[in-house]
């Protein structure tokens, strides 16, 4: 449990990282922005936020994690931790100035460029470097 963390101890906060995949329902979202009303029923609907098993961390600082995604076979994002505009770091020390981090929180770190649509149909996996982590097929 934390609360306030400060950025030189938020390490201890943490041991484990996924892969998530949050979807976002743009034409609700759209509608909504139009209306000026918030849009989280766009970001929180049923299976809105696919996630992988978790991997426990060597910890080395900074992080050093490789990730990608494919979409029907092809890598539509590809990043790396050192590209993130905040560290894993930074983000726990922050969110927790807003509310008390408990153990098995998530926070969705960001994604790299390569936002786009899904259709039903497609076929995604997301890897942890060579590691398949995560796969689902859109219906």
């Amino acid at each position: 449990v934390g609360k306030n963390i400060s950025k030189k101890f938020a390490h201890n906060y943490y041991n484990e990282v996924a892969l998530g995949i949050d979807f976002t329902a743009r034409d609700l979202q759209r509608k909504c922005k139009e209306n000026g009303l918030p849009w989280e029923i766009a970001k929180g609907f049923d299976w809105s936020a696919a996630l992988s098993k978790f991997t426990t961390l060597e910890k080395t600082f900074p992080v050093d994690l490789d990730f990608k995604l494919l979409k029907n076979g092809d890598k539509v994002q590809q990043g790396h931790s050192a590209d993130m505009i905040f560290s894993f770091e930074e983000l726990i020390s922050y969110v927790s100035q807003f509310m008390t981090l408990k153990t098995g929180d998530l926070i969705y770190t960001g994604t790299p460029a390569g936002v786009g649509p899904v259709k039903i149909g497609d076929h995604l996996e997301a890897y942890l470097g060579n590691q398949k982590m995560l796969w689902c097929d859109i219906k």
